[in-house]
């Protein structure tokens, strides 16, 4: 294995419990090399550099799948935004002001994945 893929591994079990790392797993049954590109770029190059830590990661990317409509992605990246200790006020807070510059639709359709996974989650 090469080390962006080790580092991005490393990485996502810091972001996600064992079910998020399912979705890794049925992503590469489905197509290896796809998830080879996931976890060694997105995750071993992207998330792994320095100046910024994995809340203020977590910070971008759910600001912006919400403005993408890309809600299908969300409920990874807030459950991940949890673990590495964004508070459930900080997430919601992210989705008003999504509201303000991609509209209420998009920030509706995320405020029911933070409802689902709140209802949901022991963090």
């Amino acid at each position: 294995m090469n080390s962006d893929y080790e580092k991005g591994i490393k990485i996502l079990k810091e972001m996600t419990d064992n079910e998020g790392m399912e979705g890794i797993e049925h992503v590469k049954s489905i197509f290896p090399d796809f998830e080879d590109k996931i976890v060694a770029f997105g995750y071993g190059q992207i998330y792994s550099r320095p100046n910024l830590d994995l809340k203020m990661r977590e910070v971008v990317t759910l600001t912006t799948l919400i403005t993408q409509g890309a809600f299908e992605q969300l409920n990874f990246h807030m459950k991940a935004a949890l673990k590495v200790g964004l508070t459930r006020e900080e997430i919601l807070e992210i989705i008003l002001q999504c509201a303000a510059y991609a509209g209420f639709p998009k920030a509706c359709s995320a405020l029911a994945i933070a409802g689902d996974i709140f209802k949901n989650s022991e963090i």
